[in-house]
Formats: C-alpha cells, structure tokens, sequence
C-alpha cells in the first residue's frame, strides 16, 4: 500500500485497480480495512481506529484516495466535498481521439440500480442528475490517447459513460464500450491529482498518484509532467 500524504487528521493512499475502498458484496479485503490495519500498527493503537472514507472511486479505477482520521476532518471534509471545494483530476487512457483538443461535456445521467451502469443524455431525463467535466489531450501514442478529466460533479460512472458518450471508452471497460478488457482486470483510469485545503490547517494540499506500472502508463508517464 503506497502511502500519498498522512499527518494527524488525514491520510490518502494510491488506489490499485483491484482494491474495493469500502467492503461490499465480494467480502474481499477493503483498502478502508488495509488502511485501518496500518494506522493500528504503526501508532500502535488499543481497540478499533477510527477511519473516515471521505469519497470512493469505482473498483477498476486506480490512483488517489482520501480517508479522514478524526471525527473533525471528516465532517469538514464532507461539507468540502459537497460544496465541490476539492478539485479532482483524472487521466484516462482512450483508444479513439476525442472530437476537440479540449471540451468541457454537460449531461444528464440517470443510473440504472439494477444493471451497476450509467447512461448519459443530451436532455433531461425522468431521474437524471447533471453532470459536468472537462476533458484536455494531453498526449497521443501509435494507438491510444491520453486525457486529462478536471471533474465537475461526482455522480456514478461518471467519467466512464460521458467518454463514452463521445465515442471514447476507456481502454478496458467492457461495461461502457471498450472492446477488450485490460489483462489485470482493471480500466485505464487513474485519479491523478485531489487538491484542497486542509480542513485543520488550513494549508492547501496537493496530492499526487503515479499510475499504475504498465508500459503504456509509464510512456505516457515520461512524457506528461
């Protein structure tokens, strides 16, 4: 488990895309869990810890992940969160060059419970939620391409069905379009960067998740800073 940033009201860890932030169905072990565990140990600490998850991303997604370790960051963390004062920044590996160099993409969303998928309108749905990001390329390979997701709001799937709505899954999501899946079972995103100001502090913070060590990731690594 790769530490990002930990002092005494916070801690972030870099996501891979098997862990599960919370326990569900599966039963597998939970990064919430592991994260748990690491705290108990090194601070060597009686009974249960207490661990705040502040916000999740999707099991096959990698990258940065924050958990409040008080009761007050928690609460100021969340109000943060509502009120979108955390900015989030994702890459996303597509097969397929976006339309324009950089757009920002407006859609309804509207999720369907039953089958674990979004699907994104150009109009207003019965139960639609609207959903903003803003997309910007950063660089091209021989077959993919590499996008950088400033995202808006945080509904579910959110990334993953408006790429797609413009005709550019992500590399290995079947769910949305993808034709093949990615050999370690995981998608070709990655929460690159959570920025905020730190709910004690005050200070502002800057957290930063290498993506995952395949050849693709790392060549576009080497190449965007």
């Amino acid at each position: 488990m790769e530490i990002l940033f930990e002092d005494n009201h916070i801690i972030a860890v870099n996501k891979t895309n098997s862990d599960i932030v919370q326990v569900d169905k599966t039963g597998d072990l939970s990064l919430e869990d592991m994260v748990k565990a690491y705290i108990k140990v090194k601070f060597n600490k009686p009974g249960d810890v207490f661990l705040g998850v502040v916000h999740r991303i999707d099991r096959p997604v990698s990258g940065a992940v924050l958990f409040a370790r008080t009761s007050k960051a928690l609460v100021r963390l969340n109000e943060m969160f509502q009120r979108k004062e955390v900015k989030k920044i994702y890459w996303a590996m597509v097969k397929e060059k976006p339309p324009k160099i950089s757009d920002t993409l407006n859609h309804f969303i509207v999720r369907d419970q039953q089958k674990n998928k979004s699907y994104a309108y150009d109009v207003e749905k019965k139960d639609a939620k609207p959903a903003s990001l803003t997309y910007t390329l950063l660089a091209s390979a021989e077959n993919y391409h590499l996008l950088e997701v400033d995202l808006h709001t945080g509904r579910h799937h959110q990334i993953r069905c408006q790429l797609a709505k413009i005709g550019c899954p992500i590399k290995g999501d079947l769910k949305y379009g993808f034709s093949r899946s990615n050999p370690d079972g995981g998608i070709s995103l990655h929460s690159r960067k959570i920025e905020f100001i730190h709910p004690v502090s005050k200070k502002l913070i800057t957290i930063f998740a290498n993506p995952p060590q395949d050849s693709l990731w790392t060549y576009f690594s080497t190449i965007v800073k």
